[in-house]
């Protein structure tokens, strides 16, 4: 099955793209940083290869999307579409539905989590999902913060194997039901 890419999604700040091939050079610059990979999973290989980012997208991402498994967008700035900061994705996988990360420069600002709501909205709005189950690392306390302030409560620990070894990690989740009466008003 070949699945129409996801929409573009716009926020204040931000414009939210599908992943193209295109993309993989900027995150190849972007993306391989100890600050970023550190809580990702270990399948990401570290030290990161030189094609590793047109490796992913083209064998991964480009795929999930076309099979209407996986949703990619770059977190590009609305003041400077021609470049991006970052990615966030939506899984429908069991018990993994979000995943996302930031370049350096633009952490600490608010973006993330004006990300996840434009992505969350998609998952509960367009696709109609029951719940969003987003595991974490118990370290990344950035992390933890966004899925606190969107209302996820912590459903899960356990142990997870992430590119700086095994840590603890903890799953949290927000139905839709949950989501939708937090924004009842929008």
């Amino acid at each position: 099955m070949d699945c129409p890419p996801p929409p573009t999604l716009r926020t204040a700040r931000l414009l939210l793209t599908p992943i193209e091939l295109t993309d993989a050079e900027v995150i190849q610059r972007r993306f391989p940083h100890w600050e970023v990979v550190r809580y990702l999973d270990s399948r990401v290989p570290w030290p990161y290869p030189d094609d590793g980012a047109l490796a992913y997208v083209r064998d991964v991402v480009l795929p999930a999307m076309a099979r209407g498994e996986e949703w990619h967008w770059m977190i590009r700035l609305a003041s400077e579409p021609d470049d991006a900061i970052g990615t966030v994705s939506l899984f429908d996988q069991p018990d993994n539905h979000r995943g996302f990360w930031l370049a350096p420069a633009w952490q600490g600002h608010g973006y993330m989590s004006e990300a996840c709501e434009a992505v969350n909205r998609f998952w509960f709005l367009t696709l109609e999902k029951p719940a969003l189950r987003v595991p974490k690392a118990v370290p990344n306390q950035g992390s933890r913060r966004i899925s606190e302030r969107e209302g996820m409560r912590l459903v899960g620990r356990d142990e997870g194997h992430f590119v700086s070894g095994v840590l603890p990690r903890e799953t949290w989740e927000l139905t839709r039901e949950e989501w939708l009466a937090r924004h009842a008003a929008d």
